[in-house]
């Protein structure tokens, strides 16, 4: 407790110091430019289409968070509280409708289909709240090609959005993400040869033919995951952040691989089981010890003398970061048969982006530990990670 009051006494001598008052705020400044979305941690727009292709009509369920609504249509918030509620829904219905309509085509065979408006109703997802729309589109049949666009945020570099779509046409299932420039996705209705029964010499007579989609997209599927895993690391600043905090302490380069290692282990080992509905944890639970985990780190960091295995504490964190991670795939419910496939992708697009941040890291703080003033700086960055992982726990406690 002496020496935990000694650094605090330290760190108030160290603001009083003119000369490194200024850096000190300055690099607070950064920090927080940096990190624009504190509250929300995870800078992206996310929808979910559902389009199911019956034999008497087709059904799309369009469902986009509502903060992204409000920001689309500032004027459907009449109170101003970025909460569209019931009555703001039922009074803006026409205008929510336009948006919409407009928004979203799906067309056939190059002809425009024009949707009926079903239903509109609010939906929670992973503690947000989402406007779910039901539209209805004419029945497509066997050789007919669909082309589904996604012109939301289009022109809107600032916004990082991403449509998660899942199809299924008699039975057979497929899976895109739409994201950047890439707003199109096509599906080819064509038919395969299935044998009924187990006599393997059934003539061709007695054969019958069953619809299959195929995605002809200009983006394979499996690069699409890859690029959805990049995304969300990239805008999940909170990830980052604890990453920055693990590494921003001097170690050995063993240290270091341990450290990546076990975060890179734990929560892959979570979003696995996560997406495959085999843990579930509340989302606040979730998102509240991610930013716990911050500040722990930033503590750490500041306070002990010497850090060793912290590729253990790491690990345990790292459990947790995973179920984080998991949150955007859960909700798109991808079929068993293509899970794997979009589970490796999307982890290995989160790796890629953090082996790179960790590479160019390293250097320059290889660098900085070599200065006089490294300790200091290093005390005085954990703070600016600590101020923001608690302002991040206090809002996802009390939201």
């Amino acid at each position: 407790m002496h020496s935990l009051f000694n650094k605090i006494r330290q760190f108030y001598h160290f603001l009083g110091n003119k000369r490194l008052l200024c850096p000190f705020l300055s690099l607070v400044l950064i920090t927080f430019i940096s990190f624009p979305t504190i509250a929300a941690a995870h800078a992206y727009s996310a929808s979910y289409t559902k389009i199911t292709m019956a034999e008497k009509k087709t059904e799309l369920v369009f469902t986009l968070d509502t903060l992204s609504l409000i920001e689309l249509l500032p004027d459907i918030d009449q109170n101003k509280n970025w909460v569209l509620e019931k009555s703001e829904i039922k009074k803006e219905r026409h205008h929510l409708q336009e948006l919409i309509t407009e928004g979203l085509t799906l067309d056939k065979n190059n002809k425009e289909q024009t949707p009926k408006v079903e239903t509109m109703k609010l939906v929670k997802k992973e503690n947000k709240e989402f406007l779910s729309t039901t539209l209805s589109f004419p029945a497509f049949s066997a050789g007919d090609t669909i082309v589904y666009n996604d012109g939301f945020y289009f022109n809107d570099t600032g916004t990082n959005y991403v449509d998660l779509i899942s199809a299924d046409f008699m039975g057979q299932t497929s899976e895109a993400v739409l994201q950047g420039k890439e707003r199109s996705w096509t599906i080819l209705l064509t038919e395969v040869q299935q044998e009924q029964g187990q006599d393997q010499t059934n003539k061709p007579e007695t054969q019958q033919t069953q619809p299959k989609p195929v995605k002809q997209s200009s983006t394979s599927a499996w690069f699409s995951f890859f690029k959805l895993g990049m995304l969300h690391i990239i805008t999940g600043y909170d990830h980052l952040l604890f990453l920055f905090a693990l590494l921003l302490r001097k170690q050995t380069v063993k240290q270091y691989i341990s450290i990546v290692t076990s975060f890179t282990l734990a929560h892959s080992i979570t979003l696995t089981l996560a997406v495959l509905g085999w843990i579930t944890l509340p989302s606040r639970f979730v998102e509240a010890t991610i930013a716990f985990s911050i500040c722990y780190v930033a503590l750490e960091n500041i306070f002990r003398k010497e850090i060793k295995h912290r590729w253990s504490i790491t690990f345990l964190f790292g459990l947790i970061h995973g179920l984080g991670f998991a949150s955007i795939l859960k909700e798109m419910e991808i079929a068993k048969s293509h899970l794997a496939v979009a589970l490796i992708n999307f982890n290995l697009g989160i790796e890629a982006v953090q082996l790179v941040i960790v590479l160019l890291l390293i250097p320059i703080l290889a660098y900085l530990f070599k200065l006089k003033i490294s300790r200091r700086i290093v005390q005085i960055g954990s703070l600016i990670i600590f101020i923001l992982g608690a302002i991040w726990l206090v809002e996802r406690i009390i939201s």
